[in-house]
């Protein structure tokens, strides 16, 4: 295999045989391509595209560069989801327990805050003790006697797409959706999963704004990942607005805890995490239908036992067994809260979700760089939807804050990215599309 030559004939449009993406993709992973190599490759295929076929191959290539995970000795199917990535988008956390209650086993391997967007690793880490890398055995175990687990990747998991991935974030050659595709399934598939459901965000506080885009990226990753074996399909979802009524990462578990206890009954939240439960037991064959899904998802709730599954997780990866009664002994509380008043009487009618999670990363609630610390305590709360009648100076979120200065500052910048109308909005559905 000379690399040069599956560069060049990438560059000029030609459709690369598999064999030639597997030897190019072994010789990534063993670290004996350039970056300029991988660079160049990547921005090939960022001008000329992939096929289906080439998408493929790609994605078992990468998946194939390490360690793949095994799950004979579980009788259940092996599910997850995954997020492209949102704001306030807390879903995972409520979704896991609710699946594994209704008879699935969910290893779900989750991220760190991208950009704007949170993530799921850094509001896990607001449990004191919780591990986001236990070892295999450990996380087998987890899965095995709980139902489900909810980790970070480990090197030992598709380490070309950690690479792949270094190069495409300094080289703008993020936004490719071949590459995004196989670096998003090739984890999955590293994962052992026999079905996947993927939550595809469009809007203003998503990575992609447009929903002609959104779409091709989620018919890629169908097909795709069905292609490769796994059998997938995907909710195109709103992000126009935080998902959650809080926007952080120890806000955002406080809400998690609250939903799993029964509290946010009727919201956008709850028609997300159902809708995604009901298509995870349809799409593995333990509900008929999706109301026959939602119905096991909502009974799972109201008897407590995915509130009893959550908690032993937790305690079986370090955080502490009695976290569902006693949230405000091991969830961190910012020293400052500020209520954010509405600068004028009328209709919640828009928002920047996006400007929003930027506003988390200026409170410290997120990283400027991959090395940054984050105060786990920061964020906002209470967010009121959109489509809310308000009065002139009434609270539409509560800030949370490391100081007076940063809170001050904080409620500013939040009604600055809220706009108030007269007339009552029309809104987005919170699920828009089936794929």
């Amino acid at each position: 295999m000379i690399p040069q030559e599956i560069i060049r004939r990438k560059r000029d449009g030609d459709e690369l045989d598999p064999a030639d993406i597997r030897s190019f993709i072994a010789a990534l992973a063993a670290g004996h391509l350039s970056e300029g190599q991988i660079g160049a490759f990547a921005m090939a295929v960022w001008f000329k595209g992939m096929s289906r076929e080439e998408i493929v191959a790609l994605t078992l290539a990468m998946a194939d560069s390490g360690d793949r995970l095994q799950w004979a000795d579980i009788d259940r199917p092996i599910a997850d989801k995954h997020s492209t990535g949102g704001v306030g988008d807390n879903v995972s956390l409520m979704l896991a327990p609710i699946a594994a209650a209704c008879g699935l086993a969910v290893p779900m391997i989750s991220g760190r805050g991208l950009g704007h967007t949170g993530g799921t690793l850094d509001k896990l880490e607001s449990i004191p003790g919780y591990m986001i890398t236990p070892d295999a055995s450990l996380f087998h175990e987890v899965v095995k006697q709980a139902g489900c687990a909810i980790i970070g990747q480990t090197g030992a998991l598709a380490p070309a797409d950690g690479r792949l991935y270094a190069v495409r974030d300094v080289t703008a050659t993020v936004d490719s959706i071949p590459l995004i595709t196989a670096s998003i399934l090739s984890k999955k598939l590293a994962a052992g999963l026999q079905t996947l459901v993927l939550d595809v965000k469009v809007g203003n506080g998503a990575f992609m704004a447009d929903r002609a885009q959104a779409e091709i990226l989620a018919q890629s990753l169908v097909e795709v990942a069905n292609g490769a074996g796994v059998t997938t399909s995907a909710l195109i979802t709103d992000m126009n607005q935080p998902l959650a009524d809080a926007a952080g990462n120890a806000v955002e578990m406080r809400n998690c805890l609250d939903f799993l206890a029964g509290g946010k009954a009727d919201t956008r939240l709850e028609a997300v995490v159902l809708a995604f439960a009901a298509e995870m037991l349809v799409t593995s064959g333990i509900a008929a239908s999706s109301d026959e899904g939602e119905g096991m998802a909502r009974r799972a709730l109201s008897s407590g036992r995915a509130a009893e599954i959550f908690a032993r997780m937790v305690s079986m990866l370090g955080g502490p067994a009695d976290l569902i009664e006693n949230p405000d002994r091991y969830l961190a509380r910012a020293p400052v809260e500020k209520p954010v008043p509405a600068a004028r009487s009328g209709w919640l009618a828009a928002c920047d979700a996006r400007g929003i999670g930027l506003s988390v990363i200026d409170l410290g609630g997120g990283r400027r760089h991959p090395s940054d610390r984050i105060d786990h305590r920061v964020g906002f709360s209470e967010l009121l939807p959109l489509g809310t009648r308000v009065s002139a100076g009434e609270p539409i979120a509560l800030v949370h804050a490391a100081d007076g200065a940063a809170a001050q500052r904080a409620a500013a910048a939040l009604a600055a990215h809220y706009r108030i109308t007269e007339e009552k909005p029309e809104l987005t559905p919170v699920i828009s599309t089936r794929i």
